[in-house]
């Protein structure tokens, strides 16, 4: 999967559009980032901002933005309702896909650094990006404001994590850091009463409610030696929520900010809900997503709905994603088109079209035209992720058999596996249509030069290196469908076990297909060192895969034949 982060800066400017325009220019000017939202706020002066894209671009389109914003932007004449002490207040990071949050700490970090050394502006990390335990909280960090920043930038506990200790008046100081995806959740309830709604937020919410004495609800609220009410914590950690009645639909609403979905994830909300509002005698009837949410979120909701209903949950993405709108409603107030609602695919948006976006007669006559690519280490890759999915639909076959009710998560947890290694297959399809045209691209750099000639040398190495690379991991991955393949030739549901054998096939032939496209990619390198490694295992390799497609042939055609 490839990496994917959110960036959600924060700007000192609400109301003049033509400095908010040039700020998010600087944005959209980054290749490799999608400009997803720009929701600017008069009472509060203050424009929230977010992107998406690779790290790298990402970074960049950051730092680009913060450096217009430091140039455009008066902090000396700014006023507003939210807290702020910079030009840019706050920066940060979130993972969405295909990343860790340490990975983003380490990018928000970068970034950070980049900000402080580069444009000079003082520079605090906070939460999971902060250096100290003391800094985690932005609330901390931005204690005293821009008015309490001259004073505070003066004391050595509140040195900036980067950039200059000092006071700059026109851009302030910035807060970058890396946070978990938050992501705004409505639920919909069958009543219009604000006061139920809100019995149930209370009931599911961390912060909970405040205690009370003998009656939970006209009791006089306890408090503690501070004064302060003594709460009781709601059954879902992470998760914010009010009830509220929307006039535009006529019923109440639990409103909620799932500000950790690795904690509490979408699914796990709803289902608490909807067991909290039954004990009141209220049913939910729908659910709402406000804004944007990860793939993995949706594809979790469908896969856990699925395993409710002991169904495999080795089905496709978009089945996945159908399943979770239809169990928790999504679909009740307003259409849910995942297109754009969910962030990868609004990523994917306006980008050039793939060879595994074509229909299957399309690819055929693109491979058949007369075109270099895709060639033979694409086609490779596309057999072994059919065979992949065929071994797939043999698990998920097998998992809704009349009389193997009780095998059904066994086959189920087969199914993942195989889906997993046809994912893998289809982005290499393209990846090696990618390498290849990297290679050309090298042969045509300029050469006139020592300079040039020196550069252009090392990028077709490079590249072909990555065009050696590529087709070796197609061997590697395919080879890993055999374990789906003969299982399901053994276990599988024998009305199929010949797809389990075509499956095998396809498999084999993938990797000896991607076999013939690393020799002749490494015909020139064979001295170099990786090279070697790579011809080396993927000549065990080769031999390993012709016993094994041997031996799950021999079981088909036993199975066939008795």
């Amino acid at each position: 999967m490839s990496k994917v982060i959110e960036c959600v800066p924060n700007f000192s400017e609400g109301s003049d559009m033509e400095i908010i325009r040039r700020i998010t220019d600087q944005v959209e000017s980054v290749e490799g980032v999608k400009l997803l939202d720009v929701d600017p706020g008069k009472a509060t002066n203050r424009t929230v901002v977010t992107f998406v894209g690779s790290p790298e671009s990402v970074v960049e389109a950051a730092f680009q933005a913060v450096k217009m914003a430091s140039e455009i932007i008066d902090m000396s004449r700014h006023s507003g309702e939210h807290p702020r002490f910079g030009a840019t207040d706050v920066c940060p990071l979130v993972p969405v896909s295909g990343i860790t949050m340490e990975e983003t700490v380490g990018y928000a970090r970068l970034l950070a650094e980049r900000i402080g050394n580069e444009i000079g502006i003082p520079v605090y990390c906070y939460e999971n990006a902060a250096l100290s335990e003391g800094r985690r909280n932005l609330a901390s960090v931005r204690s005293g404001e821009y008015e309490g920043l001259k004073e505070k930038l003066s004391d050595a506990a509140w040195k900036p994590d980067f950039g200059p200790a000092e006071f700059v008046p026109r851009t302030g100081a910035i807060a970058v850091g890396a946070r978990d995806f938050l992501v705004a959740y409505n639920i919909n309830l069958n009543t219009t009463s604000t006061r139920r709604a809100n019995a149930i937020a209370f009931d599911v919410r961390e912060r909970g409610r405040a205690k009370r004495e003998g009656n939970p609800v006209t009791g006089k609220i306890v408090k503690d030696q501070d004064g302060l009410p003594v709460m009781v914590p709601g059954s879902l950690k992470e998760v914010k929520a009010i009830g509220w009645f929307i006039e535009e639909y006529g019923v109440a609403q639990i409103s909620m900010n799932l500000t950790n979905i690795s904690v509490t994830p979408v699914h796990v909300a709803f289902d608490e809900v909807c067991r909290r509002a039954d004990a009141r005698g209220i049913r939910v009837t729908g659910s709402e997503l406000v804004g944007l949410v990860p793939l993995h979120a949706m594809l979790e909701a469908g896969r856990h709905f699925l395993k409710k209903q002991n169904r495999s949950t080795g089905v496709s993405d978009s089945e996945l994603i159908k399943i979770a709108v239809k169990s928790m409603g999504l679909d009740e107030l307003g259409a849910f088109d995942p297109d754009e609602k969910i962030i990868e695919y609004q990523l994917r948006k306006g980008r050039s079209r793939e060879l595994v976006d074509m229909t299957l007669r399309g690819f055929v006559v693109e491979t058949a035209s007369e075109l270099p690519a895709p060639g033979g280490g694409s086609v490779s890759a596309y057999m072994g992720a059919m065979g992949a999915a065929l071994a797939t639909m043999v698990a998920n076959l097998s998992s809704h058999k009349r009389g193997w009710d009780d095998r059904w998560e066994e086959f189920s947890d087969w199914a993942d596996r195989g889906k997993a290694i046809q994912e893998l297959l289809l982005q290499l399809v393209d990846e090696d249509t990618r390498a290849f045209n990297e290679i050309i691209a090298a042969f045509g750099l300029p050469k006139k030069s020592t300079e040039e000639k020196t550069a252009r040398k090392a990028s077709i190495e490079a590249a072909t290196l990555n065009a050696i690379e590529v087709p070796f991991r197609v061997m590697n991955i395919s080879f890993e469908g055999f374990q789906v393949a003969e299982a399901m030739a053994d276990i599988g549901n024998p009305n199929s076990v010949s797809d389990a054998g075509v499956g095998a096939l396809a498999l084999y032939a993938c990797i000896e297909g991607a076999w013939l496209n690393v020799k002749i990619n490494a015909a020139g390198m064979k001295s170099h060192t990786r090279v070697k490694e790579i011809l080396d295992a993927g000549s065990v390799l080769l031999k390993s895969a012709e016993e094994t497609k041997k031996r799950i042939l021999a079981t088909v055609n036993e199975k066939i034949e008795s």
